[in-house]
C-alpha cells in the first residue's frame, strides 16, 4: 500500500501538471453562489526548494497547489511535490494548510498555519518524526510598481523534532517593462536543537524574474542560496549550495 502511494501522488501531479500546462488559459473557478472560489496550481520545477535547501537532491519536482477560499477570506488548500531525502525512503510530501485572509487599504494580510506531512515515510526506530506544524503570518504592500512582502512562521517542535523554530523573511516583487517581475527574498531560519536538525541556523537569500509566456503559463528563472558551508550541511551535502532554478506553473 505505501509503494502504491509512494508512486501514485507522483504520478497524479505529472498528469495534473502536464494537462493543466497544455490546457487553455482559464480563470479561478467560482463555485455557483457559495462564495467560494477555487485555485488550482501545477507547477514542474528543476528542483524543489525549501527556505533554500533541496529537498529533491538537486533534482526535478512536479507539484501541485489547491486552495479554497471563501469570500469571508477564510481559505483552507494543500500542496504536495516529490521529495528525496538522503537515507529516506520519503517520496511524497504532502502539507495541509488553513488561514484567513484581508486586507487593510493597500496592505494584505494572510494568517495561517501549514501541517507538513510526508506519507508513506517509514520512520526507523529510534529516529525522529518529519511531520511537523507552523504558524505563519504573511503581509504584503504595494506602492505602484513595488510590492513589498514579510513572513513570520513558528514551528513549536520543527523538522525531525528538532524543537522550536522561528523564520523571518522580507522582499520585494517589482514590475518591470514587458510584464517581467523582478523578485527578492532574504531570510534567516532559528532552530532550537541544530545538532538534531543537522545544520546551524542559517540565512537565504534569492533573486528571481518571472514572466507570463503563453495561455497563463508563468516561467521563473532564478537564483537561490544560503550561508550554509557544505560540512554544516546535513553532515556533508551539497542540499545548501547555491543554484539557478527554473519553474512553470499555471493557476487555474
Amino acid at each position: 500500500m505505501k509503494r502504491s502511494l509512494a508512486l501514485a501522488i507522483p504520478f497524479c501531479l505529472g498528469v495534473l501538471g502536464l494537462t493543466a500546462l497544455a490546457a487553455p488559459a482559464a480563470a479561478q473557478m467560482e463555485l455557483g453562489e457559495s462564495g467560494l472560489t477555487l485555485t488550482v496550481t501545477p507547477a514542474v520545477s528543476t528542483d524543489y526548494l525549501f527556505r533554500g535547501i533541496s529537498q529533491t537532491r538537486n533534482r526535478p519536482a512536479v507539484q501541485g497547489t489547491i486552495d479554497l477560499q471563501h469570500d469571508s477570506g477564510v481559505y483552507i488548500g494543500a500542496f504536495a511535490s516529490n521529495v528525496t531525502f538522503p537515507g529516506s525512503n520519503a517520496r511524497q510530501e504532502l502539507d495541509l494548510t488553513a488561514g484567513y485572509r484581508f486586507a487593510l487599504g493597500d496592505a494584505t494580510f494572510d494568517l495561517g498555519g501549514v501541517f507538513y506531512t510526508y506519507p508513506g515515510y517509514d520512520k526507523p526506530g529510534g529516529s525522529f518524526d518529519y511531520n511537523y506544524f507552523e504558524a505563519i503570518a504573511k503581509a504584503s504592500y504595494t506602492m505602484g510598481q513595488v510590492k513589498l512582502l514579510g513572513t513570520a512562521a513558528y514551528s513549536p517542535d520543527f523538522y525531525f523534532e528538532s524543537g522550536a523554530a522561528f523564520y523571518l523573511e522580507g522582499g520585494a516583487d517589482i514590475s518591470l517593462p514587458a510584464e517581467f517581475t523582478l523578485s527578492g527574498r532574504f531570510g534567516h531560519q532559528w532552530i532550537d536543537r541544530n545538532a538534531r536538525y543537522g545544520a546551524p541556523d542559517y540565512s537565504t537569500w534569492s533573486v528571481s524574474a518571472s514572466r507570463e509566456v503563453v495561455a497563463g503559463i508563468v516561467l521563473s528563472a532564478g537564483y537561490y542560496d544560503t550561508d550554509l558551508s557544505k560540512a554544516e550541511c546535513f553532515a556533508g551535502t551539497k542540499l545548501c549550495d547555491a543554484r539557478a532554478m527554473v519553474t512553470l506553473s499555471r493557476a487555474f
